[in-house]
C-alpha cells in the first residue's frame, strides 16, 4: 500500500487538511496518508525544510511527500516532483529542498505541468494530490513534467566560518514545542573546525562552553535531588538531527519558559562560536 505524508502550515483549525485528505481518498482509495506536522508557522520555508529533511528518512523507500508550504502556483513559484533518495517529493520550487539537498542530489527532478487541466486554485488540494496520486498508482514523473536541471536555494541557511578568527557564525533556524533553539550548525561543522579546541559558544546574553550529547548531560545524579538546583537551566546538545541545540533543562514554554523565551532566541538570532587559537 502506497503512503502519502503532509507537512503544510494549515494547522487543524480549518477545513484544509481534511479536504487535502478526502481528495486524496477520492482518488485513491488504497493509500496510507500520514501527517508529518501541520503546525508549521505560516509561509516559514526554513522551519518546514527542516521538519522534512528530519522525518522523511524513517518512511519506507517510495514513500510520497507532499509539502504545502508557500505553495501558491506563479510563475516564479513553480510546482516540482522530484525523486531522491527513494523517495518521492511534491512541492512548491521555494527553496525547501535546500536542506534535502545538502546530502544528496536528484536522481529525477521535473516542473510539474498539469495546471491546464485543473479549476481549483487551491494548490495542495489539486495539483500536489493529483501528482502524489499518479506517482502512488506507479506513473512516471515525465508524464505530469517536463525535466529541469535546477531548484530554487535558500540563502544564508548554512554557517559561515572564519578560519582566521576562528569562528563559526550561525543562527537559530527552528523552535520545537519545547521551545528549544535549534541551529543551522551541525555537529560535523563543529568537530571539523574546532579540532577538540576549547570554544565558547555565545546566543545572545548566553555563553556556553561546553555541548553534550543528551539533555541531562550537565546533571550530578550523585546529588541529591535538592542541591541540583537545574531546572531551567541553559544546556547546548547536539540533538538526535545532528544540529547543535540551545535548551533550558525540563523547558516548559508555558510555565518555567524556554531557551526560545528565557534567552531571546528567536527565529534567526544569531549564534557564534569561537575556538581557542591554539
Amino acid at each position: 500500500m502506497p503512503i502519502i505524508t503532509l507537512t503544510t502550515d494549515f494547522g487543524l483549525k480549518d477545513p484544509y487538511v481534511g479536504a487535502v485528505k478526502g481528495a486524496i481518498y477520492s482518488d485513491l482509495a488504497d493509500v496510507t496518508i500520514v501527517d508529518i506536522s501541520h503546525d508549521v508557522s505560516p509561509f516559514h520555508i526554513t522551519e518546514a525544510a527542516y521538519i522534512i529533511k528530519n522525518s522523511y528518512y524513517s518512511f519506507p523507500k517510495g514513500t510520497i511527500h507532499i509539502i504545502g508550504i508557500d505553495a501558491e502556483h506563479t510563475p516564479e513559484n513553480k510546482h516540482i516532483a522530484m525523486f531522491m533518495d527513494g523517495h518521492y517529493f511534491v512541492c512548491a520550487d521555494n527553496g525547501i529542498t535546500s536542506l534535502l539537498m545538502d546530502t544528496f542530489k536528484p536522481d529525477k527532478l521535473v516542473e510539474i505541468n498539469i495546471h491546464d487541466h485543473i479549476t481549483s486554485n487551491f494548490t495542495v488540494l489539486d495539483a500536489f494530490v493529483k501528482t502524489a496520486c499518479h506517482i502512488a498508482r506507479g506513473g512516471t514523473l515525465d508524464f505530469i513534467g517536463k525535466p529541469i536541471t535546477s531548484l530554487k536555494k535558500l540563502t544564508g541557511l548554512h554557517p559561515t566560518v572564519n578560519e582566521k578568527a576562528h569562528t563559526i557564525n550561525g543562527m537559530v533556524i527552528y523552535i520545537d514545542n519545547y521551545g528549544n533553539a535549534v541551529t543551522n550548525i551541525t555537529k560535523e561543522l563543529f568537530k571539523s573546525v574546532g579540532k577538540g579546541r576549547d570554544f565558547e559558544l555565545r546566543a545572545r546574553s548566553e555563553r556556553m562552553t561546553r555541548i553534550y550529547d543528551h539533555y541531562s548531560g550537565f546533571v550530578d545524579f550523585t546529588k541529591d535531588v535538592a542541591k541540583r538546583d537545574i531546572d531551567g537551566k541553559g544546556v547546548a546538545i547536539y540533538n538526535s538531527s545532528g544540529y547543535i541545540e540551545l535548551a533550558t533543562y525540563k523547558s516548559n514554554p508555558l510555565t518555567v519558559g524556554s531557551a526560545s523565551s528565557l534567552f531571546g532566541l528567536k527565529l534567526h538570532a544569531p549564534v557564534h562560536i569561537k575556538f581557542n587559537a591554539t
